[in-house]
């Protein structure tokens, strides 16, 4: 238990002026890790055994996609709510607001517009041939589903950032309990677990077993789970929390014990994925798949999810933090500043990639390398080439 002397002293710390300004290299290389694992979800799904959507197909896939959709845009918000708070401190409300539409909005517009419309003419020409990209493009904007693909991601972070500038305007301690919290975690990362967890749990759960997983808000290119709206929200204002001040002293510190326990957050996070395909299998072998799903049922399934996605996380951050020296982790430093343009960028030539593979009789494994490979190559080259346009690096 904390003490009130040393709770005050935390609380200190928390706004005492920065100890360095070198960017925490971890953390840079944790987000380009994160963007390659986007790119690997998405050049696997067509090949996994329970809905794969091209003729090859393989169980190992699944396996994949199962973990990264626990966590992997839970993380992203996670990693975005880090400079959230400090930010808007540094540059004020305006100037912070500012500064996100031109970095989420301006993107969101342009790829609702032009990367997607062009990521999904690969799904509809294999289904309507006839149809042309300009009717097909014409017909999603103005009657019809218009999905958003990945992108989704961009305005709800939007959203995310201007709920975090209203809390900042009614108390910039606001999120000062969770700075504490962090400094503590510097020492006990167990505490900062079990409390995010707890947290995350509380929110997360009552959402997914009112909504379930197949529900979606929907307005035009604006979509979002609605299970997992409070579940992004979570880790992207604990992620602020860290950030208020002091990240290199807190939970994330170089030096802190989180990275010195890397594999206890591998047992935790291997549990409940293991349990995650028992209730899987369940579902399909036992329940008969039905829908809606029982309520018991998808309140299991949130608690390890749960614990899985913060767990694995934790792994993630503790392994980066843990091996930040090594020759692998400094392979992701030439990526690092087109990372969010390959996140932009990628979709289209994932499925394009798709789109062409299908007649072609490979395994899966094969394809799926192809795919991933070949995004990961040219969605690089096209960001390293627009960044060259002028005034794109401050969007890209």
């Amino acid at each position: 238990m904390i003490t009130m002397s040393h709770s005050a002293t935390i609380g200190a710390e928390a706004h005492a002026a920065p100890t360095s300004k070198v960017r925490n290299l971890a953390i840079d290389r944790v987000r380009t890790f994160l963007t390659l694992v986007v790119l690997l979800h998405h050049a696997v799904i067509p090949y996994t055994y329970f809905g794969h959507t091209d003729p090859s197909y393989f169980f190992g896939f699944d396996m994949i996609v199962l973990a990264t959709d626990s966590f992997f845009m839970a993380m992203f918000f996670f990693l975005s709510g880090l400079f959230a708070w400090s930010g808007i401190a540094r540059k004020g409300v305006r100037s912070y607001m500012a500064d996100r539409l031109l970095r989420l909005g301006l993107p969101f517009a342009i790829c609702a517009l032009t990367v997607i419309p062009v990521a999904y003419y690969a799904i509809s020409l294999r289904q309507h041939p006839e149809i042309g990209f300009a009717e097909f493009w014409w017909n999603m904007v103005t009657k019809g589903p218009w999905p958003s693909g990945p992108i989704w991601f961009l305005w709800v972070l939007f959203a995310f950032d201007l709920v975090a500038c209203l809390l900042y305007r009614l108390s910039p301690n606001l999120l000062d309990p969770i700075n504490r919290l962090s400094l503590h975690g510097r020492r006990r990362p167990a505490v900062f677990f079990a409390v995010m967890l707890a947290v995350t749990a509380a929110f997360y759960i009552p959402g997914l077993v009112h909504y379930g997983h197949s529900s979606w808000f929907e307005f035009g290119p604006f979509s979002v789970q609605h299970g997992r709206v409070m579940l992004y929200a979570t880790y992207f204002f604990f992620g602020a929390g860290i950030g208020v001040a002091q990240m290199d002293r807190g939970l994330l510190a170089v030096d802190g014990r989180m990275a010195k326990v890397s594999w206890d957050w591998m047992v935790l996070a291997i549990v409940p994925y293991c349990l995650l395909w028992g209730l899987i299998l369940i579902k399909r072998e036992i329940l008969g798949n039905p829908s809606p799903l029982p309520d018991w049922y998808e309140a299991l399934y949130a608690i390890c999810f749960t614990v899985f996605s913060v767990a694995i996380m934790f792994l993630i951050l503790a392994i980066f933090q843990r091996f930040k020296q090594s020759g692998s982790a400094r392979l992701l430093d030439p990526m690092h500043g087109d990372a969010f343009g390959m996140f932009l960028v990628h979709y289209p030539i994932a499925l394009w990639l798709q789109y062409w593979l299908f007649d072609y009789d490979l395994p899966a494994i094969v394809k799926a390398t192809i795919g991933f490979v070949l995004t990961v190559a040219a969605s690089w080259a096209l960001t390293r080439a627009l960044r060259q346009i002028p005034g794109a690096s401050r969007v890209l």
